[in-house]
Order: structure tokens, then sequence, then C-alpha cells
């Protein structure tokens, strides 16, 4: 038996938030209060002008949920959270892999690998849907790219050779996506990654679904025990999530491109669901970010089968799975870590 402890996202602002014993209240002006179970979330996602008592933060604080505030269009603000319950000496572990040039390397390599066959499995899935015969030759050439780079991981040497190799890959990627898209095809046309701010709608949405993504990674790695600062793929700067990064990479392909996709390509987001700002930022309009956070909500709530546990398991857990698969790599009780291959 799994026990979801899912993420309580409230993007209705300007709204209230308050504990009344073991539930939350949602107040927002002209509408009914919400009751909400607290022990239903492992945490909460507070977008815009949302508003949290005092009580409710100290409550979260006490038990082990974290709170992170985002603005209206899911940028990060601010991360609340408690006592830091980490075992001591799992991060003592894990900073000494840090400084271990081999074991960090290795586990970076694990992490490239990981995404850039996810990437690959977009493109195959839009090759086995496609009928037009010069889209198939570029699709098949993208394809190959990605299956090169993967030959040439396990041979590289250097920390800066693997970085390299994923920054190419990537900008191979980005670069044909618009081959992925099939609804309005000129309006979320995307040619390259781009970002703070996000110059068009492909953009505004996969910056907000990453967002999404790391704090989902980030809250894993905390569960566990981990330092999600102190990673091995993204370089460590004071106050970025680098181990969260760093594990997201292999979910980005499945649960930030190709959720992106289905909300386009099944036009559940069109063209109107965007709006420009002055300096030529792309942001969301309210219904169209209320309609991201619920299909991703959804989309976590899907059972697939775990190779490693043969048993059905919500997408949603998968970061916690890999982030304790993670922790028992840097404990020295299994050799080699193993990133998630989405079907």
């Amino acid at each position: 038996m799994q026990t979801f402890l899912n993420t309580l996202y409230v993007s209705s602002e300007p709204a209230y938030l308050r504990l009344d014993h073991d539930t939350v209240i949602l107040e927002k002006k002209d509408m009914p209060d919400k009751t909400l179970p607290l022990l239903a979330f492992a945490g909460m996602v507070l977008f815009g002008d949302v508003m949290i008592s005092p009580a409710l933060i100290r409550r979260c604080a006490d038990d082990g949920r974290n709170i992170t505030f985002l603005d209206r269009n899911g940028r990060f603000r601010a991360r609340v959270e408690g006592a830091v319950s980490g075992n001591v000496l799992l991060r003592q572990a894990q900073y000494a892999v840090v400084e271990n040039p081999e074991k960090s390397r290795e586990l970076a390599r694990k992490f490239v690998i990981g995404k850039v066959q996810n990437q690959r499995k977009n493109f195959q899935r839009q090759l086995h849907e496609n009928a037009d015969a010069q889209k198939e030759k570029t699709l098949r050439q993208v394809i190959d790219y990605f299956e090169e780079t993967l030959r040439k991981l396990p041979l590289a040497e250097d920390l800066d050779i693997i970085r390299g190799l994923e920054g190419d890959a990537a900008h191979k990627y980005f670069s044909n996506f618009h081959l992925l898209v099939s609804a309005e095809e000129e309006v979320f046309y995307i040619r390259e990654r781009n970002r703070r701010p996000p110059l068009d709608p492909a953009n505004a949405l996969l910056s907000f679904l990453y967002t999404l993504l790391t704090h989902d990674c980030r809250s894993a790695l905390e569960t566990v025990g981990l330092d999600p600062q102190a990673g091995f793929l993204h370089t460590l700067r004071p106050g970025r999530p680098a181990l969260a990064l760093d594990l997201m990479e292999e979910f980005r392909p499945m649960l930030g491109d190709r959720m992106a996709l289905t909300l386009l390509n099944r036009k559940q987001l069109t063209a109107g669901d965007f709006t420009s700002r002055p300096g030529g930022a792309v942001v969301f309009k309210d219904e169209a970010r209320k309609k991201v956070i619920g299909a991703y909500v959804e989309r976590k709530r899907e059972e697939i089968q775990h190779p490693a546990f043969q048993q059905k398991t919500p997408i949603g857990l998968l970061p916690h799975i890999q982030a304790k698969i993670l922790a028992r790599v840097i404990r020295g009780e299994l050799q080699e870590y193993s990133a998630y291959i989405f079907k």
C-alpha cells in the first residue's frame, strides 16, 4: 500500500489561508470558504497575493511541510521550512561525494544520460505519429544526434565535457522542439530556450512547469535527508538548489516538455491564454495558470509500472523514489545510480 501525499497549489488571489485544528481554511472575498484536510498535503505552493496565517506557518514547520512562495507567473520568491530533519551522516557522505571529482562526475553523467534518453523518446514518439516525409527525415536526424551523444557520454573523462555534451544536446532539442508542436504552430514556435523572462508562449509554459518540477524534486531530496543545494552536475552557487536541478533533469522531458506538448497539441491552451508585457516578457493569464496546475496535478496522480519495484506507482512519487535511490548510492549501499527512463 502506498501513500501519495499531494502538494497544495493555491493560485486564487487575493486569498487567505488559515489553520483550524487539522484543516486549512481558504478564504476569498465574495466566495464561500473552502475547507481542506491539512494531513492530505506534504507541502504548499502559493502563487501571487496569497496570504497565510502565522499559526498555519508554524504548524507546517512543525510537521515538516514546506511552503513555497512564487509570484503569479511561477517565479520563485521564498521558501519556508522547519528544522532540517536530514541524517547528518548522509549529508556528510553527500558533501564527501561533492568533493570527490570521480564520484561526482559519475553521478553527473547518470543524470545527463537519463535526460538525453528521455529527450530522444519524445522525438521517437513524434516519429511514430508523423506522416510527413520531410519532417520524418529531420526527426530521424535529431534522434541520431541524441544516440551519438549517448555513445559519447560514457567515454567523457571530464565533468566539463559532460556538461558540454548536455548543453549541446539541449540546444539540439530546443532548436527542433517546434517539430513536436502540431497546434497553432506559428504561435507556439520555439527555436531556442529563453527565460528570465520567457519571450514566447511556449517558453513561458516550459518555465512554469519547470518551476513546479523543481519544487517537487527539492521536496523529495529533503524528505530523504539530502541537501538540495549540494549537487554534482550543476555548479554550486549560494541559494541555488543544485541537486534538485540535477535530479529534475531526467524528469524534464516527461513532466515538463511532454506535459507542455499535451496541453498545446490538445488545444487545452491557446494563444489567448497568454499575454505580453512591456519589454517582451510573455506571461500566463490567471485562468490559464489554473489549467496548467490542474493538469500537472492530474498527471502526477497517474500510475505507471515501476521497473525496479514491479508495482504500480503514482508518477508524482517518482522524484521521491529516485531521491531514495540516490541516497543509497551516496551511502555506498548501491554501486551506481540509474535514472528513470520513461516509456
